[in-house]
C-alpha cells in the first residue's frame, strides 16, 4: 500500500529529530549551549537573564505582575525563586515547555539552614568547627530541597561579619577569614554533592559579593568603605574558597563598596571574579539590587542601571525588571553589544545543561521522591546531632552541668520553653502542606529525656519583650519547689536576620529581671540563651552559675538541648565571633592591630588604646567554649626554628583529657608576624584540629607551617611572605593560649 506524502514527510521529520537528538548527545555541553544560543532571538536571550519571584512567599519588595505566565510562554523568564514543591515547580516548568525553544526554568530558593528538616542557623553551625558535620548538614538540605523541585540555593552566605548589630550575622560563619573559608568550602561541597546534575544536587550561590558584612554601623543594606588590602585579606578569602570548591553561582550584594554599588561594580565582578579568578558560572543580583542603584545615586534611571549592571558583569536580574525593560533598547542604541548579553546567557544555559534540565526538565519534580526525602528519619537524627554540636557552654560554676537524670524536681521557666516555631530561627523555609508538629520544643525535649522519678514544673515568667512582671510570682514559686531551675530566654527568631539590624543587642524585656528573682531563691539556675546573634547579657554572665548559648537550633532543638543538659552529649562548640560587653566596643574582633600604644590589660588605661569606662577585651572571645571535661596542653614541639620559603615546619602538641568525661577539643593554631612592611594583626588563626578524647586519653595533634600560612597582601596587593621573626601560639581560644614558641623565615 502506498504511503501519502504527509506520512512520508512525518517519517522524515521524526528521523531527523531522532538524528539530531542522538547527535546532540555526542556534543560537549559548550557545543550544546552554542547550538541553543544560535536559535535564540534577542528577546529570548534577555528572558534568560530575568528572574521573578513566584506569586507567594516573597523575600523582598513585591512587584505585582499578572502576566508572568504569558512571559514564561514567550521565553521571557529564565528563573523563578520562592517556588517550592514538586507540584508547583512542575506546573511552571510545563508552561516553559510550551515556549518556542522549550528552555527549562531554574528554581531558586533560600535554603539557608535546611529545607523541611531545619538545622541550626549557620552562625550556630559555625560554632561546631566541624567541617564534616557542616558539609553533611548542607548535603541533607540539598537532598530534601532537590526532591521538592528546587535546583538552586541562595547559599552559602560567606560574608565576614564583625558587627553583631547587623542582623544578617546569623547567616554566616563569623569574624575570621580562615575559619570562614573552611566553612564556605564545606557548605558548597555539601550543597552541590559529587557534581551538578546528580538528582540530589543543588547549585550553590556564594553571597554577597562583596564586603556586605562590613556595612557601616551594622545597618543592613548600608554603605561599605574599606581599603583594597582589607578587602583582599579579610573579606574576599571565603569567596575564593567557595569558588575553588566549585560554587556554580555568585550573588552580588546590596551595599556599595567605596562608592560603587556592588551590582554595578566592574572591579568586583569583571576584574576579580570573572577575570583574575576565571569564574565560569553566572552572577545573580540580589533582590531588586539592579534598580536600587538609582537610590544609591550612581545611575539616574533603570536604563542606566541595566547598562551599569550588565557591563559590570551581573548576569541575572532578580526581580527589578531593569534588564527585561531596557536591554533591548540598550542594544539598539549600541550601548550594550550583543556579545555581552550572549556571554551572560551562555553562563546560565551552561548551568541548565549541567543540571540535566534540557534532557529532563522534570527531573526534580518527582512527588514520590519528595515524600520520601521529607520524611527520612535519618535527617532528623542528623539535625539533632548538628544542633548538639552547635551549643556553646559559656559558664559552668561548681560543675552544675550536666544535670543528673535522677534529679527529683526541675523548674523549666521562661518565654521560650514551650515555643515551637521560634526554634527554627530566621530564614527557615515554609514548606507547603507541612505544619510545625515535627519541631521539638525545649519543653518536649526535656519531657523526652527525664526519668520517671523526675517532676517537671513550668512557668512562663514573662514575655520576650515588654515590662510585664505579673508572671514572676508563679515562676518564683515553681523555682522554690525545684532542685534546679532552667531558664530559657533570649530574643525572638525574627529579631535577627535580613533587615533586622539593632542598635540595642541586650537581652530584651524583663528577662534578666526574672533571672534576678530566680537567683534570689538560692536554687541553682542554668540559663539557656536563644538568639541569632551575639547578645549583651552582662548581669547573666556575672551571676548565673551555668550558661548555654543555644542560638536557634532548628527542628530538633528540644532534643539536642536535653542531650547537652543531661550529659548525653558533652558540649564542644567554640565561638566563631567575639561577644562584646557593650555595643560601645563594636566592631570587636580578635585579629586587631597592636597600635603604637597597645592596651595589654584593663588595669592601666592611661594614654593607651583603651576605654576609660569599659574593658578593651570582649566578654567572650573568638574560639571560646567550655566542656564538661578539661584538657591539658603539653609538649609543644617544632621540627625546626628556621625555614626558607620552600620549607615547612611540623608542629606537634600533646592534648590530654584530664577530666571525667569523654569530650572533643578544638585545638587552635595562631601566628603573629612580629615585623612587617604592613602592620600585622596581634594574631591570626592559621589552622585548627578538632579531636575526640576519652577520659584520661592523650593524643598528639600535628600542624604544618609553610610560606602560604605566613603570607599576606602587601601595600602593592602582592601576596608575599616577608622574612623575619614569627610567634606561634596554640590554645583553646584566641585568648586562652596554652603554648607559645618562635621561629624565623629566612630568604
Amino acid at each position: 500500500m502506498k504511503k501519502s506524502v504527509f506520512q512520508i514527510t512525518g517519517i522524515v521529520l521524526v528521523a531527523l529529530l531522532n538524528f539530531n537528538f542522538c547527535h546532540a548527545q555526542k556534543k560537549t555541553i559548550d557545543q550544546r549551549v552554542d547550538s541553543v544560543l544560535k536559535l535564540m532571538t534577542l528577546d529570548e536571550k534577555i528572558g534568560q537573564l530575568n528572574q521573578y519571584n513566584d506569586d507567594w512567599n516573597a523575600t523582598g519588595p513585591v512587584t505585582l505582575d499578572s502576566t508572568k505566565k504569558q512571559q514564561v510562554l514567550k521565553g521571557q523568564v529564565g528563573s523563578l525563586l520562592n517556588c517550592v514543591g514538586t507540584r508547583r515547580t512542575r506546573a511552571w516548568q510545563q508552561i516553559a515547555m510550551q515556549s518556542r525553544l522549550k528552555i527549562p526554568l531554574l528554581f531558586g530558593q533560600d535554603i539557608i539552614h535546611g529545607y523541611k528538616t531545619t538545622f541550626p542557623i549557620p552562625l550556630a553551625e559555625a560554632c561546631s568547627w566541624d567541617m564534616d558535620a557542616i558539609q553533611l548538614s548542607a548535603r541533607t538540605a540539598a537532598t530534601e530541597a532537590s526532591a521538592a523541585g528546587i535546583n538552586w540555593t541562595f547559599a552559602p552566605m560567606v560574608d565576614i561579619a564583625r558587627d553583631p548589630r547587623w542582623g544578617r550575622v546569623m547567616e554566616g560563619a563569623g569574624e575570621d577569614p580562615y575559619l570562614g573559608s573552611a566553612i564556605a568550602s564545606a557548605r558548597v561541597k555539601g550543597f552541590q554533592g559529587n557534581k551538578l546534575g546528580d538528582i540530589n544536587s543543588l547549585m550553590a550561590c556564594a553571597k554577597h559579593f562583596a564586603a556586605y558584612g562590613a556595612a557601616i554601623g551594622g545597618r543592613d543594606y548600608n554603605a561599605v568603605d574599606m581599603s583594597d588590602r582589607l578587602l583582599w585579606e579579610v573579606y574576599l578569602p571565603p569567596f575564593k574558597a567557595a569558588l575553588d570548591a566549585g560554587a556554580a553561582t555568585f550573588m552580588n550584594s546590596f551595599n556599595d563598596l567605596n562608592g560603587v554599588p556592588a551590582t554595578g561594580n566592574k572591579y568586583l565582578q569583571r576584574d576579580i571574579l570573572k577575570g583574575k579568578w576565571n569564574f565560569k558560572g553566572f552572577v545573580v543580583s540580589d533582590w531588586g539590587s539592579v534598580g536600587e542603584m538609582i537610590n544609591h545615586g550612581n545611575v539616574a534611571n533603570e536604563y542606566e542601571a541595566a547598562l551599569s549592571a550588565i557591563t559590570a558583569g551581573s548576569d541575572m536580574d532578580m526581580e527589578s525588571r531593569c534588564y527585561k525593560n531596557n536591554l533591548a533598547q540598550l542594544v539598539k542604541d549600541k550601548k550594550v553589544p550583543v556579545a555581552l548579553i550572549d556571554d551572560a546567557v551562555k553562563r546560565i544555559l551552561l548551568k541548565k545543561f549541567e543540571l540535566g534540565l534540557f534532557d529532563d526538565p522534570y527531573k526534580f519534580c518527582n512527588t514520590a521522591r519528595e515524600e520520601a526525602a521529607l520524611n527520612n528519619p535519618a535527617h532528623t537524627q542528623l539535625a539533632r546531632e548538628m544542633a548538639a554540636k552547635s551549643i556553646v557552654l559559656l559558664k559552668n560554676e561548681k560543675n552544675i552541668l550536666p544535670l543528673s537524670k535522677n534529679t527529683k524536681t526541675i523548674a523549666f521557666i521562661g518565654p521560650l520553653v514551650k515555643a515551637v516555631k521560634q526554634n527554627k530561627g530566621f530564614w527557615d523555609v515554609e514548606v507547603p502542606g507541612v505544619d510545625s508538629n515535627f519541631i521539638v520544643s525545649q519543653w518536649e525535649g526535656l519531657q523526652n529525656k527525664i526519668a520517671a522519678v523526675t517532676t517537671l514544673l513550668y512557668a512562663k515568667g514573662c514575655e520576650i519583650e515588654g515590662d510585664d512582671k505579673s508572671g514572676f510570682a508563679e515562676a518564683v514559686e515553681a523555682a522554690k519547689k525545684s532542685d534546679v531551675v532552667i531558664l530559657s530566654m533570649g530574643e525572638r527568631r525574627d529579631m535577627s536576620g535580613e533587615a533586622k539590624s539593632r542598635s540595642n543587642i541586650n537581652i530584651p524585656g524583663v528577662q534578666e529581671d526574672l533571672l534576678k528573682e530566680l537567683l534570689a531563691t538560692g536554687k541553682p539556675v542554668v540559663v539557656l540563651i536563644n538568639a541569632g546573634r551575639p547578645l549583651v547579657f552582662n548581669y547573666t554572665a556575672d551571676h548565673a552559675p551555668a550558661i548555654l548559648y543555644t542560638w536557634w537550633l532548628g527542628s530538633e532543638a528540644g532534643n539536642a538541648i536535653a542531650d547537652v543538659l543531661f550529659g548525653d552529649y558533652n558540649p564542644s562548640a567554640k565561638l566563631p565571633i567575639s561577644f562584646p560587653y557593650s555595643v560601645g566596643q563594636i566592631p570587636i574582633y580578635y585579629s586587631h592591630f597592636n597600635t603604637g600604644r597597645p592596651a595589654t590589660n584593663d588595669s592601666n588605661r592611661n594614654y593607651n588604646s583603651s576605654y576609660n569606662d569599659l574593658s578593651v577585651f570582649p566578654r567572650y572571645e573568638f574560639g571560646y567554649g567550655l566542656s564538661y571535661t578539661s584538657f591539658q596542653y603539653s609538649n609543644l614541639q617544632l621540627s625546626k626554628k628556621k625555614i626558607n620559603s620552600h620549607e615547612q615546619i611540623a608542629v606537634t602538641c600533646a592534648i590530654t583529657n584530664t577530666g571525667n568525661y569523654a569530650g572533643e577539643e578544638t585545638v587552635q593554631l595562631y601566628i603573629r608576624d612580629k615585623v612587617g612592611s604592613i602592620v600585622r594583626p596581634v594574631k591570626e588563626l592559621k589552622d585548627f584540629k578538632k579531636i575526640k578524647l576519652a577520659a584520661g586519653e592523650t593524643k598528639t595533634v600535628s600542624f604544618l607551617i609553610n610560606k602560604e600560612k605566613l603570607s599576606f597582601y602587601n601595600e602593592q596587593l602582592q601576596w608575599v611572605a616577608e622574612p623575619g621573626d614569627f610567634e606561634l601560639m596554640i590554645g583553646a581560644s584566641s585568648r586562652d593560649i596554652r603554648w607559645k614558641s618562635a621561629f624565623e623565615l629566612v630568604k
